[in-house]
């Protein structure tokens, strides 16, 4: 199921707000909506707002060119409306990340806005490409830690498969590497409150593809652990600092914490593009806090007080020693992580 496709006019995303009840899909042919789609999770998971924004860069710059004669207030505008994209979430590091590549690689070493503009197109192009090539390879570097067994059973929290990135998945990517290879039992999936990212959308791509899924809701997975039903928990991110403290989907930490209670190992898959690369520790990421609806209400059905006070925030943070190896691209990572991320930098720079 392909999330993100990019037509060469506009860009069309699959409204992950609407699932699994409908499949429905966004024509995006202004930077706006883009923007929209990602603040209000129609597209969603670190990795994919990364390529969404990317393709949105190529929208803004069509509206840039089209907004002013010369090119001092072209480019102005082109940074403006780059820069609110990437406001749209603050947490997940890829956004800026990809952001970032298109405007300071493509769009400032060139003299025109016109100029610049096929190159955006075709670094947009590169980064979706790129991300389902990192996937592939973190699929065959996670199944690596499972060789030799069979029966496996996997917990992971939130989304991250196919539909959170432009390939296979992160966390999910491994299991189906593990899937078509004959070792996996099952997978159990965390609802994930309070948007219920896991049933409505890992329970559904799994099921979708004949993978072997059973949903339980976030306060039953210390429960699953302790009954034995349990051998490793494999979670994607949305940012990982030098020291290896992992930024993702509020409850993580929770199932981590339970993982090492029960002495379960507790795996993070995360491309290159997931690390920030300038933050040592986890208490230094920006946190984004949501909606009090979210809490209060689903589907627009309230299920709490109102006037109550909430607090809801998107993620939290896993501390690296929590964390029994991280998977990327490059293969898997073990602690020291400092020694391992810093390395693993080096080798991006080369």
């Amino acid at each position: 199921m392909k999330s993100i496709t990019w037509n060469g006019n506009s860009l069309i995303l699959l409204d992950q707000t609407k699932l699994p009840n409908q499949e429905e899909y966004i024509d995006c042919t202004d930077w706006r909506q883009v923007a929209e789609a990602i603040k209000k999770l129609r597209v969603r998971g670190a990795p994919a707002i990364g390529v969404a924004a990317g393709y949105g860069l190529i929208l803004a710059a069509r509206e840039a060119i089209e907004s002013a004669p010369d090119e001092v207030t072209q480019r102005a505008n082109f940074l403006t409306f780059a820069n609110t994209l990437k406001e749209t979430r603050p947490t997940a590091i890829n956004l800026a990340w990809a952001i970032d590549r298109i405007v300071t690689n493509i769009v400032f070493p060139c003299d025109t806005m016109v100029a610049a503009l096929p190159l955006i197109e075709a670094e947009a192009k590169a980064i979706d490409l790129e991300d389902q090539g990192l996937n592939a390879a973190m699929a065959k570097a996670g199944a690596t830690l499972f060789e030799g067994k069979k029966g496996i059973r996997i917990l992971t929290h939130c989304n991250a498969g196919a539909l959170a990135t432009a390939g296979l998945g992160t966390a999910l990517g491994v299991v189906r590497e593990l899937h078509a290879n004959g070792q996996l039992e099952r997978v159990y999936a965390d609802e994930t409150r309070p948007l219920l990212q896991g049933a409505r959308l890992t329970a559904f791509e799994l099921h979708h593809d004949g993978i072997p899924v059973t949903l339980l809701t976030d306060n039953m997975a210390a429960y699953a652990m302790q009954q034995g039903l349990i051998d490793a928990v494999i979670v994607g991110a949305d940012r990982i600092t030098t020291e290896g403290d992992v930024a993702n989907k509020i409850g993580t930490y929770g199932v981590a914490l339970a993982a090492k209670a029960h002495n379960i190992p507790f795996y993070v898959a995360a491309p290159y593009s997931t690390f920030d690369f300038t933050l040592a520790k986890g208490s230094d990421i920006p946190i984004e806090m949501r909606s009090a609806d979210e809490v209060k209400c689903f589907a627009g059905i309230p299920t709490a007080p109102d006037g109550i006070d909430v607090l809801n925030p998107a993620f939290d943070v896993t501390p690296h020693e929590l964390v029994s190896a991280i998977i990327t691209e490059e293969g898997v990572l073990k602690a020291p992580y400092n020694k391992a991320i810093a390395d693993l930098q080096k080798k991006l720079v080369r």
